[in-house]
């Protein structure tokens, strides 16, 4: 069954799958210490995340599939419309899953805390995809992984200053 799904659904899934986690994290990311530092609010946190889940993840999929739909090929569809369905699908579930996987960390610890653990966990999750991403395309996982890990790194620090500037602001 999965060497099927493989064979199968292979362009879809890796396409969805590898766009929606990418970003559905590094947007987690910059979400959740974006919305910290301005309010250290536990409410503001989990709906802006909860929120974001659901409309990152529409807005990402419809993006996906419009790309889909226009790569041409010898002046004809690459893809097909299932083709272009399932990435779509694909896409929207890993944005949203990825993203809520961090909700977790916001109902069982203390914000600070959870802001540490969720930090962990989508760079966990940055690695664990990239080296099978590198595997997939036998290359080293190190340049993955360092890119990848370098652009949250920097989503975190522009998140945290723009939330501290806000913050500042308002109050």
């Amino acid at each position: 069954m999965q060497e099927e799904i493989k064979q199968n659904y292979s362009h879809e899934l890796v396409t969805g799958v590898s766009f929606g986690i990418t970003s559905g994290v590094i947007t987690s990311l910059g979400m959740i210490v974006g919305l910290y530092s301005a309010t250290s609010s536990r409410l503001a946190v989990i709906a802006g995340t909860i929120t974001m889940a659901i409309a990152d993840g529409l807005a990402d999929a419809a993006g996906q599939h419009m790309s889909e739909e226009a790569e041409i090929e010898n002046g004809r569809p690459k893809h097909s419309n299932k083709e272009v369905w399932l990435t779509t699908l694909f896409t929207f579930l890993a944005v949203c899953g990825s993203i809520m996987s961090f909700i977790p960390f916001f109902l069982i610890f203390s914000m600070k805390t959870a802001i540490y653990w969720g930090i962990g966990w989508g760079v966990l999750l940055l690695i664990i995809f990239n080296i099978l991403l590198a595997k997939n395309k036998k290359e080293n996982p190190l340049a993955l992984i360092t890119q990848h890990i370098a652009l949250a790194a920097f989503v975190i620090v522009v998140s945290y200053l723009v939330g501290k500037l806000i913050g500042g602001s308002i109050e």
